[in-house]
């Protein structure tokens, strides 16, 4: 890869994540794009808290950026790159959410079970955040998992968990491709780099095991306001329509 081509790459990634759940949107018989309509605010609902989250952290060291992997357009002091994440991956996230549910034909996870996942999620996201509250990406990302569960569980009743549970068993895998680029797999240096004082210094692969549920709460309040747009219009999913 040249150096010119390296400034391009996080875009890539971006370009590269989205280019197939675009395509695929179309799709006559589960037409995505007839639910852009939700998936927007959705998308923004979800981009807002992240993006001012990571100017923060980015401004005190948490984690940062690369500079040759980024093209040198910059919001606030986020790569615009970084701006594009916020919209990309959950576009294709959600997308997949859809997929696997229309796919499945029924739920998987549900009931008791679908609870079960969520409290021992908060459980033992709120004991982590606790024993590391000093580390800032560790006891953030963890305890504002947990608060949003269960607000989901105890304050809205979401009654999508299980569904959101059982795709997200399918979305982990472009996730571990994606992000396991950003943090170093298969190139000469990380595109985001962290600082190991602010988490817990455990890698899955190259990836920090906070990555994970730092992308399971954006997932969730995107899939969360998508929801709850199509129930508000009166809109039934894709899986309520079979």
């Amino acid at each position: 890869m040249t150096l010119a081509m390296e400034h391009y790459l996080y875009l890539f990634i971006n370009f590269s994540s989205v280019i197939f759940p675009f395509a695929f949107s179309f799709y006559p018989k589960a037409n995505f794009s007839k639910k852009w309509t939700f998936l927007w605010p959705a998308m923004l609902a979800g981009a807002l808290p992240f993006i001012a989250w990571d100017v923060w952290f980015t401004s005190m060291g948490v984690w940062g950026f690369n500079l040759n992997y980024v093209c040198g357009i910059y919001f606030f002091n986020l790569p615009i790159e970084e701006v594009l994440f916020f919209f990309c991956i959950p576009y294709a996230c959600v997308f997949t959410y859809e997929a696997v549910n229309y796919l499945s034909k029924r739920v998987f996870i549900e009931g008791r079970v679908q609870h079960f996942i969520t409290d021992v999620l908060i459980f033992g996201l709120l004991i982590t955040a606790t024993f590391n509250h000093q580390r800032w990406y560790t006891s953030l990302t963890f305890f504002a998992t947990a608060v949003f569960l269960i607000l989901l569980r105890r304050v809205w009743s979401a009654d999508f968990l299980g569904k959101f549970y059982f795709a997200f068993l399918f979305i982990l895998i472009p996730f571990f491709l994606v992000n396991g680029v950003l943090t170093g797999t298969a190139i000469e240096s990380p595109v985001v780099w962290y600082n190991n004082e602010e988490n817990l210094g455990l890698r899955m692969g190259t990836i920090p095991v906070e990555d994970t549920f730092y992308g399971m709460l954006l997932l969730l309040i995107n899939v969360s306001v998508f929801e709850w747009l199509q129930k508000r219009k009166g809109t039934p999913s894709k899986q309520d329509a079979l």
